[in-house]
């Protein structure tokens, strides 16, 4: 019997890489022509988030939502059981995440502004890449073009667009509907890292960065408030 230490992640993977891909190869086909309503909705709110934010307040979580429902069913409860079991646990976390959202924007709980500074350009730049970069991932890595990961279709890229739209709102609410995006972020990373598949840093970072920018966006404006109110809550760096 070999020693505990001679083991290495992908033997306790429950499929290879290329089975993943095959994977999204397959659940690519299956819900064509989505992909293009879902682009159409991506372009719409990387519109609103870059120039008319007060037209953002319901119809980007909304749509985001959406998304996530979408996503939960087809992808997680459809496609990834067939070789994870552990997916028919994640498919309601997302199906609470879509529902958190459209909540949110019945509400009109969220608050999105223009983004100003570093920290809210570089998130609706990070919005922009998961939508329209992301799937170039596939290609970079040798994987054919049909098994690319397209925000709305696929977790990661949607998760990423969440995370980054969520980092160009206020409220106390985006904190919430970060949650299920972020920790997604992480089980990926995992899972791409165990099977040894593509770049596994890549949504776990990006959804590090994503909230970077939620953070830094967060205290640029409790400055700007502050500034405007003759106080200083924050100490200069």
């Amino acid at each position: 019997m070999s020693e505990w230490w001679s083991y290495r992640p992908s033997d306790f993977a429950l499929f290879s890489g290329r089975v993943y891909h095959r994977l999204f190869e397959l659940h690519n086909a299956a819900v064509w022509p989505a992909h293009m309503l879902a682009a159409a909705l991506g372009v719409l709110i990387l519109f609103l988030l870059a120039w008319r934010p007060a037209g953002a307040r319901r119809i980007v979580p909304a749509a985001l939502g959406i998304l996530w429902l979408w996503v939960a069913w087809t992808f997680f409860w459809r496609s990834y059981a067939t070789i994870n079991w552990a997916a028919v646990y994640v498919a309601p976390a997302a199906m609470l995440e879509g529902l958190l959202l459209v909540w949110l924007a019945a509400q009109g709980s969220l608050t999105f502004h223009r983004p100003d500074g570093i920290p809210g350009f570089a998130a609706l730049l990070l919005f922009a890449a998961s939508v329209l970069v992301y799937p170039l991932a596939a290609i970079a890595t040798g994987r054919p073009w049909r098994s690319a990961e397209l925000f709305g279709i696929a977790p990661d890229p949607t998760a990423l667009a969440t995370l980054a739209a969520l980092a160009l709102a206020t409220g106390r609410a985006r904190w919430a509907a970060s949650i299920v995006p972020a920790v997604w972020s992480v089980l990926s990373a995992a899972t791409l890292w165990a099977i040894g598949a593509g770049w596994p840093l890549l949504p776990v970072l990006g959804a590090a960065l994503a909230l970077c920018f939620a953070a830094g966006g967060w205290r640029r404006r409790v400055r700007s408030a502050a500034g405007l109110n003759g106080r200083e809550l924050f100490p200069s760096d």
